[in-house]
């Protein structure tokens, strides 16, 4: 990937940051959990996913599967960047009776959601199933999937893990959410799962760990996937921070879910703006600081 290719994904991931504070500036939704994957999302969307925005339903599409259903407005807004929608159509509809658009993911309202996600535990063995078909019907297309740390608690996703490796399922692709943080509190608290990369490799899975918010590196770790007709299924373990980016937001708990005042939209406005400033500036080889020169 090209200096410019890039910085149109850094712009991206801008802009849906932006969208989803605005979003949460005018109703409840799971506001910490969207931002530790708006890096993850924007190369998902904008850069891997293979996809015909006029035809959500193209059979040589690549699947998308958001297991943490709860990240549906970051999903929502990420497919509207790709041009499935108008992102104002977002705002009008979101949360209410008639709308596409909600808190959770609905394939019976929207065209453009391969699976209804919501419940933890569902959406990983549900992604296998479909690969699975996929490899009879010899595709090259790709399952992408999107978990949280936290649904790992959940024996289901687990028979998935172990059912796409027996059937070398090497056309999954499961990015993990690792912000290490659930409803409940730290998943460390609630129940350990570390070692987490030798579990996955137990279970037979091709393991790459990368830093979730760093969107060159995930572009390097989708630039060289294994083949989808390859025998191992892959994780990708994005090391993430929940709410990540916004000051009184990162790594908090109370930010799993709600909604945010205006004095508290402002000042996250205010963080991704300074974020989004400080990126430029390293790219551009300064530093950005004052160090007292009058």
């Amino acid at each position: 990937m090209d200096e410019k290719q890039l910085l149109e994904l850094e712009d991206k991931a801008y802009e849906l940051r932006k969208h989803l504070l605005t979003l949460c500036n005018q109703t409840l939704m799971h506001i910490g959990g969207d931002f530790s994957v708006v890096e993850v999302m924007t190369v998902l969307w904008q850069y891997a996913i293979k996809y015909d925005a006029n035809n959500p339903q193209w059979e040589q599409r690549d699947r998308f599967v958001l297991s943490k259903g709860h990240a549906a407005a970051v999903t929502s807004f990420s497919q509207a960047i790709r041009g499935c929608y108008d992102a104002e159509d977002i705002y009008k509809e979101y949360a209410s009776d008639n709308g596409r658009f909600g808190m959770h993911s609905c394939n019976l309202i929207n065209p453009y959601v391969d699976v209804s996600t919501g419940s933890l535990g569902h959406g990983l063995p549900v992604a296998v199933g479909r690969a699975k078909a996929l490899r009879d019907k010899a595709s090259d297309s790709r399952v992408y999937v999107v978990i949280g740390d936290g649904e790992l608690n959940e024996g289901s996703m687990w028979e998935g893990i172990m059912t796409a490796a027996h059937y070398k399922l090497g056309n999954v692709v499961a990015f993990l959410d690792y912000n290490k943080l659930q409803f409940d509190g730290f998943t460390k608290d609630v129940m350990g799962m570390d070692p987490m990369t030798d579990k996955w490799k137990a279970f037979g899975w091709n393991v790459i760990e990368v830093d979730g918010h760093d969107i060159k590196a995930l572009v390097d770790v989708v630039d060289h996937l294994p083949s989808p007709q390859s025998d191992a299924p892959t994780l990708v373990l994005c090391n993430t921070v929940k709410g990540n980016g916004i000051s009184y937001m990162a790594n908090s708990k109370k930010w799993h879910a709600g909604q945010l005042s205006d004095a508290d939209y402002q000042q996250a406005m205010k963080d991704i703006e300074q974020n989004y400033k400080e990126k430029e500036e390293k790219r551009n080889g300064r530093s950005g600081k004052n160090y007292g020169c009058a």
